[in-house]
């Protein structure tokens, strides 16, 4: 590949993780809560409990519907999985699963706190395990899809 391409590529990619990173302020702060109540009528809420929320999501799946517990479950791991593949796509130095999965969990817990603090949403430590899953799975399926092609690059 070309310098040229390969910085088409890394441009396309910041502007894809700049995208994302205010879609995930968007959906994480604002989408369903916003303009409802003022900061003083609302309340805090949190779990230190780890596991509890999975485990009270799987209980109730049910009563919840399967779209409920997805969404909650599924959601997290999901919702940071682009911060896992486009971050070392335009960072070289962030080519390293440990390095992704630590910085998931600092961005997790920066939001954790956020939004504990703004009373926008819950401070969940399970929030903490599937959104740091998320980036490290993000991180995986980067992994796997630069090593194919950088096998299919050798073998041309």
């Amino acid at each position: 590949m070309n310098r040229e391409t390969k910085k088409k590529i890394k441009t396309a990619g910041a502007v894809l993780f700049v995208l994302y990173i205010l879609a995930l302020i968007y959906f994480l702060f604002f989408a369903d809560r916003f303009g409802r109540l003022d900061f003083a009528e609302r309340e805090y809420h949190y779990n230190l409990v780890l596991f509890q929320e999975i485990r009270r999501f799987w209980t109730y799946r049910e009563q919840l519907g399967i779209m409920a517990v997805a969404a909650n479950l599924l959601g997290n791991v999901v919702g940071f999985m682009p911060f896992g593949m486009i971050l070392p796509l335009i960072c070289k130095n962030a080519r390293n699963f440990f390095f992704i999965t630590f910085s998931g969990f600092g961005l997790s817990l920066c939001v954790e706190v956020i939004q504990l603090m703004t009373k926008l949403g819950c401070f969940d430590v399970d929030d903490l395990v599937m959104n740091t899953l998320g980036a490290a799975a993000g991180y995986v399926v980067f992994a796997v899809c630069h090593g194919i092609y950088k096998r299919k690059r050798g073998r041309k």
